[in-house]
């Protein structure tokens, strides 16, 4: 009887500190949360962050300042002064190959100069390009 009693006991005691470590957890997240808050609420503070926010969330600009919005095919805004530039669509420009390989290719067509293609000729006998 006295064996159940304390194991009872025992359980009950392990319950609370299990309890107790999840609510120091609790508290210390708390505390996180709140002083991250506080740094928040001191850069509101600052007129510099009032204003970059203003013109990130709003599109807002200063008086004598030129604001521009970049529109996509389906007319909507592209950009909402978020600062950073979307990957140009690849089906506008044919891909071409690295630097290196035209590089090499034209080293190639240096030591080979019976291989190399003649000029265009314009009709008027001036070369192309001049």
């Amino acid at each position: 009887m006295l064996g159940v009693s304390y194991a009872a006991s025992i359980r009950a005691w392990l319950n609370q500190r299990d309890e107790i470590s999840g609510l120091s957890a609790q508290i210390a997240a708390t505390k996180a949360q709140n002083a991250e808050l506080a740094r928040e609420k001191q850069r509101w503070q600052d007129p510099a962050f009032v204003e970059s926010e203003a013109r990130l969330r709003f599109g807002w600009i200063m008086p004598g300042e030129k604001g521009y919005r970049v529109i996509g095919m389906d007319g909507k805004v592209l950009s909402r002064g978020i600062g950073s530039l979307a990957t140009p669509h690849s089906s506008a420009t044919p891909e071409q190959p690295p630097w290196w390989q035209s590089l090499w290719g034209s080293v190639e067509q240096a030591g080979n100069p019976a291989a190399a293609q003649p000029a265009k000729r314009h009709p008027g006998g001036v070369p192309a390009g001049r």
